[in-house]
């Protein structure tokens, strides 16, 4: 057996317990519950920044999902490598000819499309009804398009993280207690300490800016806000030497190539800790 074809069977594994599990029609849920009540939302008469119908939809959806992925995806990550320990599952599969990196590879793929599958179907779905309604908004693709890449980075971000957190964890306890930490630190504290930052020290903007894109859900609201509102006047002082120092193009740059390099790192790093790792609990 060829190495692709390990690989392909090891996804197609990974796939399947997937699909068993309901990950795939949770996810689904998830995203169709956000986009549901966006869409109600979105294409009343109020303006949101001078976008109204299927934009505001897709504005609004991908503020949202901002939050939802980071959960989604260290839920389905920080449980892999543990579990597998724990379980015997590395016992019965690797006594097989696989390598444990195409075992990883295939958890990773597997997951990505667990996790951005269903967001994917359902902005294309808003870019086909928008054609076909004929919404008249002109920068209905470009904001889809923008969405996805920070969608994406901010997932493989997580799942690195998520990953990172199973392959350093002793129980699957302890992986879900990390995940719970990483999301907690990503979408709240990381904000509350950033705000007592400000407070307490006159900080410049570079650095304000630099604290928050740290912080890859910070780095990804920017993004977002960038698409919509080019000059970011919303963010005072620090909108304005963004807009003016960095500009739209560089801003999603930032805010989609650090969650891609930090999950990336975290990846590795779960390489790394995997490689060495004592596969029987």
């Amino acid at each position: 057996m060829s190495a692709a074809e390990r690989q392909n069977a090891l996804f197609r594994l990974e796939m399947a317990d997937a699909l068993r599990s309901r990950w795939v029609v949770f996810t689904a849920a998830v995203y169709g519950a956000v986009f549901a009540a966006f869409v109600w939302l979105g294409l009343r008469e109020s303006t949101v920044l001078g976008f109204t119908g299927l934009s505001r939809v897709v504005l609004n959806v991908a503020n949202a999902v901002v939050i939802a992925v980071p959960l989604v995806a260290l839920v389905a990550s920080s449980q892999s490598i543990v579990r597998a320990r724990t379980t015997g599952f590395f016992e019965l599969v690797l006594a097989q000819p696989c390598r444990r990196q195409d075992w990883l590879l295939a958890v990773v793929t597997s997951r990505i499309v667990v996790v951005l599958g269903p967001l994917v179907l359902l902005l294309l779905m808003t870019l086909i009804a928008g054609a076909f309604v004929g919404s008249g908004d002109p920068g209905l693709a470009s904001l889809v398009l923008r969405s996805l890449a920070v969608t994406a980075g901010l997932a493989w971000a997580f799942l690195g993280i998520g990953l990172l957190a199973s392959s350093l964890a002793p129980t699957p306890e302890r992986a879900t207690v990390y995940a719970l930490l990483a999301w907690l630190l990503g979408t709240a504290l990381h904000d509350f300490a950033l705000i007592g930052a400000l407070l307490r020290f006159r900080l410049a903007p570079s650095a304000v800016f630099a604290l928050a894109a740290l912080n890859p859900v910070e780095a990804a609201r920017v993004a977002l806000l960038s698409g919509v509102d080019p000059d970011l006047g919303v963010l005072g002082p620090v909108g304005f030497w963004l807009a003016n120092t960095f500009g739209s193009k560089l801003t999603l740059a930032v805010g989609v190539g650090w969650p891609l390099l930090l999950g990336s790192l975290a990846m590795l790093w779960a390489r790394r800790r995997l490689a060495r790792l004592d596969l029987v609990a």
